[in-house]
């Protein structure tokens, strides 16, 4: 079984992520390297689910 991490991101901190994820990607292509691991991470870190905190969350009194 493979160890898994969560990271807590932002919508700031994700973008920052995608960005350097894609420079890294854009250098190994210039190096003619495999990018797939590279791909791959930037997927999960894209397609991330997001979930809202609690004190984030409307309650039912400001739905009124």
């Amino acid at each position: 079984m493979q160890r898994q991490y969560v990271v807590k991101l932002d919508d700031y901190d994700q973008r920052i992520m995608i960005r350097a994820l894609n420079d890294l990607r854009s250098t190994l292509i210039k190096e003619e390297r495999p990018t797939d691991a590279v791909d791959e991470l930037m997927v999960k870190v894209y397609g991330a689910k997001k979930k809202l905190l609690v004190s984030e969350q409307r309650s039912d009194y400001e739905c009124r």
